[in-house]
């Protein structure tokens, strides 16, 4: 046993004769029974103990309400709790809003990332002399005139909405034909 183990009981702060019976946690109570049976009220652990009369029922003497029953060398079992869990108390609920974040933040890169390569594409209605063209990774307006044997001012004119600056893989443009 351990060095202060002596101080778990109540011995040595009660008189002699006086055993703990049970506990009120709503009002702090301590019941103890003395040697003639009557049942004394203490406002706490230490301190001043007077006698009652609706003291809650008595337990039998042979069982320590507390620890309950102990083997020949001392050892008492852990008291069992007795609480009821309620139908929606789990594991993983301490999870839920970390799952929730997670969810959120794929939820966020799907439609940053994916979604936006998955949209239609308007169709590209080209005027009369002119066919479309896709622009392909690392053109630019430049690169698509040369490579189409016209301005950069006639390949503006064709596509009046055209930003260079924002051109994006897969766009259809409208090329002068040659």
């Amino acid at each position: 046993m351990g060095r202060w183990t002596q101080y778990d009981e109540d011995d040595y702060r009660l008189p002699e004769g006086m055993k703990r019976v049970g506990y009120d946690a709503d009002s702090g109570k301590y019941f103890f029974r003395d040697q003639d049976g009557s049942l004394w009220e203490g406002a706490a652990e230490y301190g001043e103990m007077k006698r009652v009369s609706d003291a809650p029922a008595p337990a039998p003497e042979d069982d320590d309400v507390e620890t309950g029953p102990t083997r020949a060398d001392g050892y008492a079992p852990l008291p069992t709790d007795a609480r009821v869990r309620y139908a929606g108390d789990s594991p993983y609920r301490m999870l839920f809003p970390f799952i929730l974040i997670v969810i959120v933040v794929l939820l966020l890169v799907w439609r940053l990332v994916v979604a936006p390569a998955m949209s239609a594409r308007k169709p590209c209605v080209c005027p009369a002399g002119s066919t479309p063209s896709t622009v392909v990774s690392g053109d630019t307006c430049w690169d698509i005139a040369k490579a189409h044997g016209c301005a950069l001012d006639v390949l503006l004119k064709l596509n009046p909405t055209l930003r260079c600056e924002k051109l994006v893989p897969g766009d259809r443009i409208c090329v002068p034909t040659a």
